[in-house]
Parts: C-alpha cells; structure tokens; sequence
C-alpha cells in the first residue's frame, strides 16, 4: 500500500478549535500530514486582509500541533502548483467549501491528477472571522499597531 499524503492548507490566523479539528480529522485519514499556511500577500490577495498573526508566527503554532508532520508556508496562488510541489494524495478542506465554485474547480483539477478531495465539517460556532469581529468591536484598531503588546 502507498503512502497517503495529506494537504490541509489554511490561514491559521487566531488558531481556534476548528482549525485543530480539521487537522486532527485530516490526520486520521493520511500517513503524512503536510499543513499548508497560506502567506500574509496570499490572504491579503484573496481576502482583502492581513492576517493578525504574522505568518513566522502561524507556521510556529502549526508546526508545534503533534499530528501535523510536516508545516509548509503557501506562497502560490494555484493549488495545483502547490500540488506539483509537494505531490500530496489528498486534498483536505472546510465543508463550507464544498459546493461552491472554487470547490467545484479545485475537486475538478485534483481529480484530473488522481489526488482526493476530502471535506470535513466546519465548525460554525467558532470561526476566525467571528474572532475577528470580537477583537474588533473590544479594541479601538487605531490606537493599537500590529504587533504591539496588549497588556
């Protein structure tokens, strides 16, 4: 039997439980779990945002979870260059994604080169946009740089 390689790539900005179950879940379902951290440019490209924590920082946490083997920071915007990099069997992601364009595109484009799209559920009660908007409505922005030590 080969190895099966698994890709659960994310932001990882303001780590909560639903970011630790999806990796947990993508564990039980692989050999070798690679997590993909998606650079500060990419969220900001596809987001239209910084993340709050820098991506050193994110790859750090990520890297420290027992079940995550191997930590890569995401700096290509097409999954499928990702892909070509690491040459992972399967592909793991929120069920928010499933259904939707993206989602349709990318099964579509990891089918075509035999790598298995796997959705896990979402955690609705936690998000890190949730998150974000708690420390947003707690804390002034403009009074508080990134990176500045709340105390």
């Amino acid at each position: 039997m080969s190895t099966r390689i698994g890709y659960a790539a994310g932001a990882f900005d303001l780590f909560h439980v639903g970011h630790l179950n999806i990796l947990k879940h993508a564990k039980d379902r692989c050999d070798h779990l690679i997590a993909g951290v998606v650079s500060d440019e990419l969220l900001e490209l596809r987001k239209g945002r910084a993340p709050i924590v820098p991506l050193a920082e994110r790859l750090e946490i990520v890297r420290h979870i027992d079940f995550v083997d191997e930590v890569h920071a995401e700096v290509l915007e097409d999954k499928l260059d990702t892909w070509r990099e690491l040459r992972f069997t399967q592909f793991f992601k929120g069920d928010d994604w499933r259904g939707t364009e993206a989602g349709l595109r990318l099964e579509r484009e990891f089918t075509a080169v035999g790598v298995e799209v796997v959705y896990f559920p979402y955690t609705v009660h936690t998000s890190s946009t949730a998150l974000r908007q708690a420390l947003d409505a707690l804390t002034p922005r403009d009074s508080i740089a990134i990176g500045d030590r709340i105390e």
